[in-house]
């Protein structure tokens, strides 16, 4: 179907600002200067998924892992201990604190201590709570000596007063906890614990007795205890100046939402705790869910739940089950409640982990998990959490490659979120090199994920300028093939449309750009075999594109070079077939010779494309290295062996045989040419003999290589094909024989092969639907009969009144417009049949009527 659109589809692109007419188009389809079609480059299926495949560049100690075990005790559950954080410097003073004589340890049984009073331990554990609250959210305060510190506590008027609490209090620095950091960060103590845990006590039992008071904390209700404060509220406390009493107000939650944990959290907690042998995983789920929308509905998402340590700690300790259902359902909740630091890292890797099997696919459709995952990739600041955010983009890579769980991402502006990432990566290797390595990394799985969501997002590509930020890319990271091979995909998708050539055409220096990849990497094929099929995609539908590309400093040097590099390396590799220790003897690129071929196929299609640019194709035409290399392949190939390669390098000798110059090499080798031209013709593939007719059609302008044609007997090859139902092939062997019919001495040849009734029969058969095709046959008919004395002895008395009566019904006006009912068709039959069919029929009709007419003969249009 591709081989017959290409007649109604524009070959050359004309550079004038005069928009063609249908019928220019549809003629130039015709002519001896065509471009070339192709098939895309297969990008192979991997059979696992991995983060880096096994064609990956990069070593194993290079990269991160793909596998790994995630435990639940993987997880940091928050609050549970002070965060470690860096060395303080040491305090310039340090307290004397009592010790036994001798440093010996007292082991006398300690003094009995009188009953705790809840309210002062709410008082102190307050207290302590704000100062180890602050540790935990990586906002140190600033280092206070021992004795200014109990000053400080003992100045509040609500702590003044000395108790058994301060005491305890005081043994925080009795012990040497220090350790060259600050006292305030130390791991509470045995009795610290008890006092939190009966109090926490009595703080429950009195929760729901408890009435709302005027709004503000009371310093003697035990009904509100303090736990782990939202970002928003942790950044006030970091600032806070004011008093005791407005600190407690922001860390302890309000009866409100005391309530609805109780009535409604606790409860589907129990729920999960009370089922965590896993035996029934769908129940599970179904409670997570509901959880998800208790939390929800409670606004308690985020960093909002006052007890989001105990939520975090019991939902962490659920991973261990080991479904991957229920794992992600974990996950969502845990992404929820926006966790940071190694959490967030372990629960990327839990969902890169779930999706690297195509089977938990249908886990992910409908579902919100990946708004959480767009979140990730949403964030500022990339580097801060760099390491999350390559497992998160794995993960976005492998459902990417499902084809209903891309719509559902495309819908959620997936393209535009990673063009973002993109940019803010090369915005941040612009400024400094300091995460180029962890960059490389990111941009493999974003750039991958891109390349899966090309097909159906062709328009959201070009409305976000997505292919000038792809150019930065390669230029940054042009030593990276992973990243080249990714975004060269890309270009080979996108290129195979008309905007999207315009658009990439349109980006400064990309020519440069390409040429330099592809020296750089010029034994990768994967990437070289792209990045010609995009150039040849760019040349084929713009003529300003062609001389572009010619223009740029040794691009033609360059193409050159590849091309023999490829052509050696496909001769050693036939070479191997017969004597396997060839290959092992010599270095050279590990791959297929398929794959070497698909390398050639698509680098002579980019040089038959190029000819079509008069400047560029006389160029490639004097081009003793260019022309060499294109023999060569002729010569040892075979049609049989590889079909698009010959017929493609056939292709280009007929774009640069069109050019008459005088250094021209097609020209001097034209001989060599021809006889290469032989085999074609005698195999059994219609397109190599189309194609070696074609170059016969330019060939045969000159007398030398028409000699050759009645030499070799290729003539009767062309007076058969005249019998072939098919229009281009009989339009090329007319082609041919309308310059044979220029020397005299070969005329009488078209007669002895039944040439003239063939030809008759062409024009009756195809005259009304291809005027061309019948003005064709008519001048080779005048050629024929140029010093004609009677049309019955020349063309034969039945030939004679079948040619006049054809002749006299095809100038009839009527037949010419109503052939075709296609407003485009009637245009162009009726510009062919205006100024091509008529002047000639006209002239042969009357010639054949007074036997006596003499004009100049005629030759093929090339």
């Amino acid at each position: 179907m591709e081989k017959k659109a290409e007649i109604s589809k524009p070959f050359y692109v004309s550079s004038a600002p005069k928009q063609k007419t249908s019928a220019e188009i549809i003629s130039e389809a015709r002519k001896s200067l065509r471009t070339l079609k192709t098939q895309r480059p297969l990008t192979p299926r991997e059979d696992q998924r991995k983060l880096f495949g096994p064609s990956s560049s990069r070593t194993p100690e290079n990269r991160p892992p793909s596998a790994f075990s995630l435990h639940a005790l993987n997880f940091d559950v928050p609050d549970s201990r002070p965060v470690t954080v860096k060395r303080l410097t040491p305090l310039e003073h340090i307290p004397k604190l009592p010790s036994s004589p001798d440093n010996e340890v007292d082991t006398s049984p300690p003094l009995p201590k009188p009953p705790v009073d809840p309210v002062e331990v709410k008082r102190v554990s307050s207290a302590r709570a704000r100062l180890f609250k602050a540790a935990s959210q990586g906002g140190l305060p600033p280092v206070i000596r021992p004795e200014e510190f109990m000053k400080r506590l003992n100045s509040e008027p609500s702590l003044a007063k000395p108790s058994p609490p301060q005491a305890a209090q005081k043994n925080v620095f009795s012990k040497g906890q220090f350790r060259g950091s600050s006292p305030l960060l130390t791991e509470p103590t045995k009795a610290d614990e008890n006092e939190k845990e009966v109090f926490s006590k009595k703080a429950c039992e009195n929760s729901v007795s408890s009435r709302p008071g005027s709004g503000s904390d009371s310093i003697g209700s035990p009904s509100r205890t303090s736990s782990r404060p939202s970002s928003s509220e942790s950044t006030g406390a970091r600032n806070r100046t004011g008093t005791g009493n407005e600190s407690r107000t922001q860390e302890v939650e309000t009866e409100e939402e005391t309530c609805y944990w109780n009535a409604k959290i606790i409860p589907i907690l129990q729920q999960l705790e009370s089922t965590q042998n896993g035996n029934d995983v769908e129940y599970l789920c179904g409670t997570c869910v509901r959880l998800y929308g208790a939390l929800e509905q409670g606004n308690m998402l985020e960093r909002k739940c006052k007890k989001r340590a105990s939520l975090l700690k019991a939902l962490y300790r659920l991973i261990d089950i080991g479904s991957d259902q229920l794992s992600l359902q974990l996950a969502k909740l845990i992404l929820a409640l926006s966790v940071t630091g190694k959490n967030l890292l372990n629960v990327c890797k839990l969902i890169f982990k779930i999706s690297r099997s195509e089977n938990n696919d249908f886990l992910f459709e409908n579902n919100s998990i990946t708004d959480s995952l767009l979140s990730v990739v949403c964030t500022e600041d990339v580097f801060s959490i760099s390491e999350a955010l390559l497992y998160c983009m794995g993960a976005l890579k492998f459902l990417s490659g499902n084809s209903t769980i891309l719509k559902e991402l495309l819908n959620k502006g997936l393209v535009e979120i990673l063009l973002q990432l993109m940019k803010k990566i090369n915005d941040a290797n612009k400024l400094n090199k300091t995460h180029f390595s962890i960059s490389g990394h990111l941009l493999v799985q974003l750039t991958a994920t891109l390349r899966n969501s090309v097909d159906q997002s062709r328009q959201r590509f070009l409305c976000s300028e997505a292919l000038p930020e792809l150019c930065v890319v390669l230029e940054q990271h042009g030593s990276d093939k992973d990243i080249c091979t990714n975004i060269a995909r890309i270009f080979s998708k996108l290129s195979s449309y008309n905007d999207c050539c315009a658009a990439l055409a349109n980006c400064s220096g990309c020519y440069q750009l390409f040429l330099a990849l592809l020296k750089k990497h010029q034994k990768k094929q994967d990437f070289v075999v792209r990045i010609f099929f995009t150039l040849g995609n760019l040349t084929a539908k713009n003529n300003n594109a062609r001389e572009q590309f010619f223009k740029e400093e040794g691009s033609i040097d360059d193409v050159l070079e590849l091309f023999r590099v490829y052509y050696e390396l496909d001769i050693t590799s036939k070479a191997s077939k017969t004597h396997p220790r060839v290959e092992e003897e010599r270095e050279c690129v590990q791959t297929h010779t398929s794959e070497v071929e698909d390398v050639l196929i698509k680098l002579i299609r980019l040089l038959a494309n190029l000819s079509i640019h008069p400047t560029v194709g006389t160029a490639l035409a004097t081009n003793p290295i260019c022309v060499g290399l294109l023999v060569k392949v002729l010569e040892y190939k075979s049609i049989d062996e590889c079909e698009e390669l010959v017929i493609n390098a056939a292709a280009t000798i007929n774009n640069l045989s069109f050019y008459p110059v005088r250094n021209s090499v097609v020209r001097a080798r034209q001989l060599h040419l021809a006889e290469l031209l032989v085999k074609l013709l005698l195999s059994n593939n219609m397109e190599g003999i189309l194609e070696a007719a074609r170059v016969f059609g330019n060939l045969s302008q000159s007398k030398e290589v028409r000699d050759f044609i009645v030499q070799k007997n290729v003539y009767k090859f062309m007076v058969a094909l005249l019998d072939a139902k098919n229009q281009d092939v009989c339009f090329s062997a007319c082609g041919v024989l309308i310059n044979l019919t220029v020397d005299k001495n070969k005329r009488v040849i078209l007669r002895e092969e039944g040439g003239i009734k063939k030809l008759i029969d062409c024009l009756r058969d195809f005259g009304p639907t291809d005027w061309q095709l019948a003005s064709l046959v008519c001048k080779t008919l005048w050629n024929y009969s140029e010093k004609m004395t009677c049309a019955a002895l020349s063309f034969g008395e039945e030939e004679t009144k079948a040619l006049l009566h054809i002749l006299s019904t095809y100038l009839e006006e009527d037949l010419a417009l109503d052939c075709s009912s296609s407003e485009d068709l009637r245009e162009f039959h009726k510009v062919c049949w205006e100024t091509e069919f008529i002047p000639v029929a006209q002239q042969l009709m009357n010639r054949i009527q007074r036997h006596d007419t003499f004009l100049e003969p005629l030759t093929a249009p090339s």
